[in-house]
C-alpha cells in the first residue's frame, strides 16, 4: 500500500502534466491562421506595418512560399524596399524548394521576381531590375506582366530595341495590354522620319499599335497623347 501511494502522486503529476500539454500542441496550427487572418485583414485595409507584423510571425513558424509571397508584396507597399527583396528572395527559395514544376509555384516564383524586379527599381538599381524582370518573364507561365514591366523599364533607360522586343512579347501574352501597345507605338514613332514633301514617315506597325491602345482605352490615360501621335503622322483615330 505504501508503494502504491508513493507512487500515486507521481502518477498524477504526470497525468496533470499531460493534459497541461494538449492546449499547447494543438495551439501551433490555430496561431498559423490567426496570423493568417490577421494578415489578410492588414492587407485588405493596405495597413502595411500590421500586414509586415503578422506575416514575419507567421514565415518564423511555418515558412511557406505563399507567406514570403505576401511579406514581399507588403514590405513593397510600406516602402521598405530591401526588407521586400530579402522576402522575396527566401520566397524564390522556397517554391523552387517545393517544386518550380508546379504551376503554381512557378507562377509564384515569376511573381516574387516581378516584385524583385519592383524594388530595385525603387533602389534605381535599374540593370538588377532588368534582369530579374527577365528572368519572371523566362519562368512565369502567365509572363505578360514581367514582360511589361521588361518593356517599360527598358523604354524608360534607352534601350529602344530591348524595349521593343519585350512590348511584343507582352502583346503576345496578353492582347489587351493597352500600354505596351502606347509604349510600342511611342517607340516606333520616335524613329519617324520626314520626306521631301513634308510629309511623316512613320515605321510599320505604328498607326496600328497606336489605334489598338485607342480601341483598347479609348478614354485612357495616354489617349490625348495617342490622338495627337496620329495626327502628327497624319493617321486618323480610327479607320
Amino acid at each position: 500500500m505504501r508503494t502504491w501511494l508513493a507512487l500515486a502522486p507521481r502518477a498524477l503529476l504526470g497525468a496533470v502534466l499531460f493534459l497541461m500539454a494538449q492546449p499547447a500542441l494543438a495551439q501551433a496550427p490555430n496561431d498559423t491562421q490567426a496570423l493568417a487572418d490577421q494578415a489578410q485583414s492588414a492587407i485588405a485595409a493596405k495597413n502595411w506595418p500590421a500586414a509586415v507584423a503578422a506575416l514575419n510571425q507567421l514565415v518564423a513558424i511555418d515558412p511557406q512560399w505563399k507567406y514570403f509571397e505576401q511579406l514581399g508584396d507588403a514590405e513593397l507597399n510600406g516602402g521598405d524596399y530591401e526588407a521586400a527583396l530579402t522576402a522575396d528572395k527566401r520566397g524564390v527559395e522556397r517554391a523552387e524548394a517545393d517544386g518550380a514544376q508546379d504551376v503554381a509555384a512557378r507562377t509564384a516564383i515569376g511573381a516574387m521576381l516581378t516584385n524583385e524586379g519592383n524594388a530595385l527599381l525603387k533602389l534605381r538599381r535599374n540593370a538588377d531590375a532588368i534582369a530579374a524582370y527577365a528572368k519572371a518573364a523566362a519562368l512565369d507561365p502567365h509572363p505578360a506582366r514581367a514582360y511589361f514591366n521588361l518593356c517599360a523599364t527598358e523604354y524608360n533607360t534607352g534601350d529602344v530595341n530591348g524595349a521593343l522586343s519585350a512590348c511584343d512579347k507582352a502583346i503576345e501574352a496578353d492582347p489587351t495590354k493597352a500600354d505596351a501597345y502606347f509604349i510600342k507605338g511611342s517607340l516606333l514613332i520616335a524613329q519617324s522620319t520626314t520626306g521631301a514633301d513634308g510629309k511623316v514617315n512613320a515605321p510599320p506597325g505604328t498607326v496600328a499599335a497606336l489605334r489598338k491602345y485607342l480601341e483598347l482605352e479609348p478614354t485612357g490615360a495616354h489617349a490625348g497623347d495617342v490622338r495627337q501621335m496620329l495626327a502628327y503622322v497624319g493617321a486618323a483615330a480610327a479607320d
